[in-house]
């Protein structure tokens, strides 16, 4: 990967003028079906164009609750776009099209805000990497599209859910007007993530990209990792799907209280510490002295998850502290 960058040719992305950025966006918008991709330094940023090109001043996006937009992108949504938020809620962040249907107000104005666009993390990080059900994007898909509904997938980790799954990524892509992707994330791409729709709507949205912030010079150095990335690490994301299971269910042999192992789909694990007194930053700090680094992501939850960087010694060294430090802390 390193070598790709350093090789890499570059130009002006901002002109649209980078061959390396131009190459990554043909080739991830082929992959989804799509016409066109606009290459962003963040997932954040693209989730938040793809908003912007759905949602008008004043309009509403539907969104799961513990989805990444409405609790991690910092009201962004909200400051750039000038638009209401609205959530359902869900077991693990796992989409029922019903929930959804319920909740929606298409053409309720003058009076009321109407809600014109839905958005679907997949996978659903706070769920704890659990894959969106395709049938359940389908239905809700169907009953939508006649409605003036537009749909937005975050798929951070949809490189994920396509591994797991087994679902095609074209087929992912023609459920949504508009998708993001993260190359930095399972891919191991050092940064970089890309928004994706039809070619009108990324021409507007390189505009908007620009009022934001985010336009890049000679960013093909980046670009180019990001390539890399999707011809050599994608078929590996399997082995991180494997290793988080087997660490699941170690930690469930501790206490079945902090995960249900069959619950883990792909590389994320989430343990549920709400029976016990440690929080989750006491232990993730415990964890890190040694030498396995964690999130708390909230009072009771801390998550582990697999990645493109751990070694076969790194599993071997989880599976023998792991249960040693939390069989002491879930004690004292």
């Amino acid at each position: 990967m390193r070598d790709a960058m350093a090789s890499a040719e570059v130009g002006d992305d901002v002109y649209g003028e980078d061959p390396t950025v131009n190459l990554l966006e043909e080739k991830v918008a082929k992959l989804f079906g799509k016409e066109a991709a606009l290459f962003c330094p963040s997932g954040s940023l693209a989730n938040q164009l793809a908003i912007r090109m759905l949602v008008a001043p004043g309009e509403e996006l539907i969104s799961e609750t513990n989805s990444h937009i409405v609790r991690a992108e910092l009201g962004a949504a909200a400051v750039f776009s000038g638009i209401t938020t609205r959530t359902w809620e869900s077991d693990r962040g796992l989409l029922k099209a019903d929930d959804v249907l319920k909740i929606i107000k298409p053409n309720s104005g003058p009076y009321l805000v109407s809600t014109t666009a839905i958005a679907i993390e997949n996978t659903h990080n706070f769920g704890g990497g659990t894959i969106q059900p395709i049938l359940e994007i389908e239905k809700l898909r169907n009953q939508t599209k006649d409605l003036g509904i537009s749909m937005h997938l975050d798929g951070a980790r949809i490189w994920n859910a396509h591994i797991a799954s087994g679902v095609k990524l074209a087929e992912y892509g023609q459920h949504f007007e508009k998708l993001s992707v993260c190359l930095s994330k399972g891919l191991g791409s050092p940064i970089g993530s890309l928004m994706i729709s039809s070619q009108e709507i990324v021409t507007k949205a390189r505009q908007w990209r620009k009022r934001y912030g985010g336009g890049m010079r000679q960013v093909g150095i980046i670009a180019a990792a990001g390539i890399y990335a999707i011809e050599n690490n994608l078929s590996l994301l399997n082995l991180d799907h494997k290793r988080a299971k087997l660490i699941a269910e170690i930690i469930e042999k501790v206490s079945p209280s902090l995960i249900d192992a069959n619950s883990v789909e792909t590389n994320i694990v989430g343990l549920d510490l709400s029976e016990f007194q440690i929080t989750a930053k006491t232990l993730s700090d415990e964890l890190k002295e040694e030498g396995i680094l964690t999130s708390a992501l909230g009072p009771k939850y801390l998550r582990l998850v697999t990645h493109f960087d751990i070694t076969e010694q790194d599993v071997a060294k989880i599976t023998e502290v792991l249960p040693r430090v939390l069989k002491h802390a879930l004690v004292s």
